[in-house]
């Protein structure tokens, strides 16, 4: 996907929404001419990304359509219009309306009332098990969703308008997984990925490889997902090569454990380390499907980035200056480590106790 030069011209191709489109660019393949068809190539894709959303748009004209069709709409438009900027903003409601769309399935849009939302909320909870934080994220996801709904005349009113949301402080990730929490949730990974290769013989432990690089090296699980095999040496270094700021790009020194997912994964076709198995080609994006059923099966509740959290505070307690965890992290200084760093009960007793032992 990208560009690539044939017949003495730059060419574009690229995947939108499960379809590929390619053409010229009609400039010479040049290195002089790659910004100019790298333009030419955005422009095409936006022009794609409008004949989707127009198309879309056409199938739903009912006053008020099914929900998983009105869904897509408005995911479209998340993605190439309202957040195109933002794109993990745009993944992160899409992540949120795996479950709506299954929840809601072709019930009307109208049909969403507080009491609607009431057992969704339940659901989540008590079926799923899933923290605050994640609710919170549904619910704001579906808020989003119902102020363009009133916009398109799918629904009136607010249907939001009674609905608790946990607040902020309610719904902050501050778990830090125990031992036994581990164990669990890496066995019903297993067992989960048992169930896989049965249909899929050769698949990988995608989950359990992710989480136990999280652990092992304390990065976000975008970026290990991204990680092309080039930005493994093969000694022991890991380049993280994108991210938002100057400090989120860094390099990885790799525990063995670490060494030994790579070491298996480098041998995997194509160019990622997490190559996608639905979209030859491209890495995977998300495992969070994965993650919540692991995590129903070993009893366990945690979103996926606490492990980020899980290493942090494991670090600090072991002895690890802040000053190196936070570069670990990828965080340009001190400020924001204090909100991945949770000490334990037992980490905070022992840190007093030897404070009276020097007293003494």
């Amino acid at each position: 996907m990208g560009l690539r030069r044939r017949n003495g011209q730059w060419f574009y191709r690229f995947r939108l929404r499960g379809r590929d489109y390619c053409g010229t660019t009609g400039l010479d393949a040049e290195d002089s001419n790659r910004s100019a068809a790298e333009a030419v190539e955005a422009a095409r894709r936006a022009e794609a990304s409008t004949r989707r959303l127009k198309v879309a748009a056409r199938k739903v004209v009912s006053v008020s359509p099914g929900f998983a069709d009105a869904a897509d709409v408005f995911l479209d438009w998340c993605r190439d219009v309202e957040y195109r900027a933002k794109p993990r903003t745009a993944e992160r409601i899409a992540t949120s309306f795996a479950t709506l769309k299954e929840f809601w399935g072709a019930a009307p849009v109208r049909e969403i009332d507080g009491a609607a939302i009431e057992r969704y909320k339940a659901m989540r909870i008590q079926v799923h098990q899933v923290r605050d934080v994640t609710v919170r994220h549904d619910l704001h996801a579906l808020s989003v969703f119902l102020r363009y709904g009133r916009k398109q005349g799918w629904v009136t009113g607010d249907p939001m308008v009674d609905v608790k949301i946990p607040s902020d402080r309610d719904a902050v990730r501050e778990h830090v997984v125990t031992a036994e929490e581990e164990a669990a949730y890496f066995a019903a990974a297993a067992e989960l990925h048992g169930r896989y290769v049965k249909s899929f013989p050769g698949a990988q432990p995608n989950l359990a490889d992710l989480a136990r690089l999280m652990l092992e090296q304390g990065a976000r699980p975008e970026e290990l997902l991204a990680v092309r095999k080039l930005h493994y040496d093969g000694r022991g270094t890991l380049l993280i090569a994108g991210g938002k700021t100057r400090a989120a790009r860094r390099t990885l020194y790799l525990t063995e454990t670490s060494r030994a997912i790579l070491d298996r994964r480098v041998e995997l076709a194509g160019p990622w380390l997490f190559p996608s198995d639905r979209n030859p080609g491209c890495h995977l994006t998300k495992l969070q499907g994965s993650h919540d059923r692991a995590c129903i099966e070993a009893g366990v509740s945690f979103v996926l980035y606490d492990l980020r959290h899980t290493f942090a505070t494991r670090k600090i307690e072991e002895g690890v200056p802040a000053g190196v965890v936070a570069a670990i992290l990828g965080h340009s200084g001190l400020r924001t480590i204090g909100r991945y760093v949770h000490p334990t009960a037992e980490a905070q007793r022992v840190a007093m106790e030897k404070a009276g032992r020097k007293a003494g």
